[in-house]
């Protein structure tokens, strides 16, 4: 693939024709810049794990947050530190913010603390270097638990946004006062934007009725009004403030808004898992589109859709017709059309030939990938330069051609949702050719690996009928067979003690293991397999568990890999009061305004589908890990790694551009410099790293001159793989062994026995 430049062209030729418009922002993150990224400085002052860094608006300073609860100011030129602000927090600063149009001198922190806290720099003017200590301008406690994410609007001085994890997103008007009261005082704030305390959803059929903990919010540089939140469901959510009710406080816990779209890769909608939850979620630079980070799951790309564009919207029913098997495709489209598709991108007619041939040669590399069963990844990537990159040049027989290849990759690959993206490709293999034996094969083998052996049943039947003498669907169909017969007799076997569970329920005391989803991603099989068999009515409790690292190291440095060291809360609470925010007391939180038991069946939204997907890294150790578009055009998007690396990709095609080591443990934060092709990240590690295009030699890995942790690329990315999977079952199942070991005994009606600890 490296013989195959990127889509950005020639660096040479776009020198030439300096006139462009656009060509100081086509510069600024070129590939031929990006491939000789290089860890230029490393900026030291903290004394904690960097959660937050962002430049200032002309990229002269740099403001980072930490968990030793202080705020550093750094100059860009000098790479040097101005200020360390003892900003009084108690608890880990996340999130650090430059309040625009002010001329720098307003900062503003939110923390592990539930406070938001203002600092004007100009204080410091005239004191020496050592003396930082600076009362806050404004203090904001009105938050229930902590904040995550904060928010402001290019052009305004006076407005703040703060995400928490207590469910509302609140607007801090620096003219309306200084200050706040504390949460549950008897004068509440009228500052809550979006209460969202009843709007997480466990699928997209399932009514929001949970708490939402928001993780992160982005406000539209092109469109200031349009506003993207995400937390702890699947869902990411875009309102126009425009169109949003007052100002409240939080004495009446208000029904969700309605939004102007969800957001939310159609694989990841029915799950109905608890730990599927957003980390990051941003806006690109023109507004257009919205990056996604999952926890334990990849980094995805949406179109916006603000006007009718080419958005690809689906339905609670669009994914089971999408594993449906009909003779004649019709009605659910799963991309846009191809000439739709990267309306940037234009071919004339003389190189179009030169394209198609170009194309022909990455899919002869694709098959030969798939026939010698070597370089999966590789043969993939091909696949995604031809459909994703050249969809509008090739023809029917080509494109059909290629998205079996790549069916056939993705299942023999196995990494985390392969299965599924095989399932498009078949799907869309489909509406090309509705007879394609190889269309029907591998999705007949996609889903059969995803348990619904009925459904592959239908699709191998259908492939023997369009090849009657081969032996490998004969040889499929026997398996699937046996694999439903088997299912069958277990479902059989479960209903039959069904009834003994549900009475033994009744009378015993519950363990969290009763509790918490047992059947969670722990590995490729689960995660692609069938869902849980628990049914959310079989219990009374909800819990929430927050498990956050502090350590996350490579699986090759790791000593007692096993042990991890973090910070455990959990709370417990009755499911009618699962979205009750535990400060509201003496009844002052009445229930939402529209009631659940209301008449009205609930309508499930309609959802904008991904349009990219970008893999090879790890997201599972913490909540406050970043994915950014890198340059003013967002040609390319970056994410940090649980292995101490942090990724680049190529946007319109998902190829991995570059990977870079950047912290002994977890990469977290990575911000694009405005202007320069400059990257500053952080993570666990004390320092901040600054990156440059210094090196001498172009390469995927750093400098070009690989050391020993990023020499084979491949091999890290599988070791990312397996540790998406099965490190998950090493942050969330140690702690369900620990807390096993508690017992919850119920007394009364709508009461809860303390814990008691069973001794080892």
């Amino acid at each position: 693939m490296d013989n195959y430049g990127f889509h950005d062209g020639n660096i040479c030729n776009m020198l030439e024709s300096r006139h462009r418009p656009d060509v100081n922002h086509s510069l600024q993150m070129h590939s031929s810049l990006i491939r000789r990224l290089s860890q230029e400085r490393e900026l030291e002052g903290h004394q904690g794990c960097v959660n937050s860094i962002a430049w200032n608006s002309k990229g002269s300073l740099l403001i980072s947050g930490s968990d030793d609860t202080r705020m550093n100011i750094w100059n860009y030129a000098g790479r040097k530190l101005l200020h360390s602000i003892d900003t009084g927090h108690s608890a880990n600063i996340f999130c650090t913010k430059f309040v625009p149009e002010t001329s720098d001198e307003l900062v503003v922190a939110g923390a592990g603390d539930a406070e938001v806290r203002l600092f004007n720099l100009s204080r410091l003017s005239g004191r020496s270097p050592d003396d930082n200590s600076i009362a806050p301008s404004a203090l904001y406690q009105c938050h229930t638990r902590r904040v995550k994410k904060l928010a402001v609007e290019v052009g305004n001085p006076n407005v703040v946004w703060s995400a928490s994890e207590d469910g509302t997103l609140r607007q801090h008007d620096f003219r309306e006062g200084a200050s706040c009261p504390p949460a549950g005082s008897s004068h509440e704030c009228r500052n809550i934007l979006l209460d969202l305390r009843s709007g997480a959803k466990r699928s997209l059929a399932d009514p929001p009725k949970q708490t939402l903990a928001l993780r992160s919010c982005d406000i539209s540089t092109s469109r200031p009004h349009l506003l993207l939140v995400g937390g702890s469901d699947a869902f990411a959510r875009l309102y126009d403030r425009r169109m949003l009710p007052p100002l409240t406080s939080c004495r009446k816990r208000m029904s969700p808004p309605p939004c102007v779209n969800y957001f939310c890769p159609m694989h990841l909608s029915e799950r109905g898992r608890s730990s599927l939850h957003l980390t990051h979620v941003t806006f690109s630079p023109n507004g257009d589109e919205v990056l996604l980070s999952y926890s334990g799951e990849h980094v995805y790309l949406m179109n916006v859709n603000h006007s009718g564009g080419t958005a690809v919207r689906y339905t609670i029913g669009d994914t089971s017709k999408l594993m449906t098997f009909a003779p004649t495709l019709n009605g659910l489209e799963l991309q846009p059309l191809p000439s739709c598709v990267f309306k940037h991108q234009s071919h004339s007619k003389t190189n179009g030939s030169s394209m198609l041939e170009k194309c022909r040669k990455l899919v002869q590399i694709a098959e030969k990938s798939l026939e010698e069963g070597t370089c999966y990844f590789y043969g993939i990537e091909a696949c995604n330069e031809v459909l994703d990159g050249h969809g509008r040049v090739i023809g029917p027989t080509l494109r059909h051609e290629c998205l079996c290849i790549r069916a056939a990759l993705l299942l023999k690959r196995k990494w985390k949702n392969d299965v599924h993206m095989a399932i498009r490709d078949c799907f869309n293999a489909r509406r090309i050719d509705s007879s394609s034996f190889r269309a029907l094969y591998y999705m007949s083998e996609a889903l059969s690996r995803l348990g619904k052996h009925k459904e592959a049943l239908e699709f191998s039947i259908a492939a023997q009928c369009s090849a009657p003498g081969n032996t490998e669907v004969a040889a499929l169909m026997e398996d699937i067979r046996k694999n439903l017969a088997t299912a069958e007799a277990g479902k059989s076997s479960k209903d039959n003690d069904g009834a003994t569970r549900s009475e033994t329920r009744n009378g015993r005391a519950l363990s969290l293991s009763d509790i918490l989803y047992h059947s969670e991603a722990n590995s490729d099989a689960s995660h692609d397999g069938p869902g849980s068999d628990r049914e959310d009515s079989d219990y009374d409790e909800e819990l929430e568990l927050d498990f956050e690292t502090s350590v996350s190291g490579d699986e090759g440095r790791d000593v007692e890999p096993n042990i991890l060291h973090g910070s455990l809360n959990l709370r417990i609470h009755r499911r009618g009061d699962s979205a009750r925010d535990s400060s509201c007391t003496n009844g002052s939180c009445g229930s939402p305004s529209s009631s659940q038991n209301d008449r009205t069946p609930y309508q499930p939204e309609t959802v904008i589908d991904m349009k990219q997907r970008y893999v090879g890294h790890c997201n599972v150790g913490t909540d406050i890990k970043q994915a950014s578009f890198l340059g003013q055009r967002g040609d390319y998007v970056a994410s940090g790694s649980d292995d101490g690396r942090w990724f680049i990709w190529e946007k319109q095609t998902g190829r991995l551009i570059k990977m870079l080591l950047g912290d002994e443990a977890v990469v977290n934060c990575i911000q694009c410099h405005p202007f320069d092709c400059v990257v500053a990240t952080s993570g666990i590690d004390n320092t901040i790293k600054i990156w440059t295009p210094s090196a001498s030699v172009p390469s995927i890995v750093a400098g070009g001159a690989a050391g020993p942790e990023t020499s084979n690329v491949l091999e890290a990315m599988e070791s990312n793989q397996r540790r998406l999977c099965h490190n998950r079952e090493a942050i969330l199942c140690s702690p369900f062994e620990l807390l096993e070991r508690f017992r919850m005994h119920e007394f009364t009606e709508g009461t809860l026995h303390p814990f008691e600890c069973a001794q080892s």
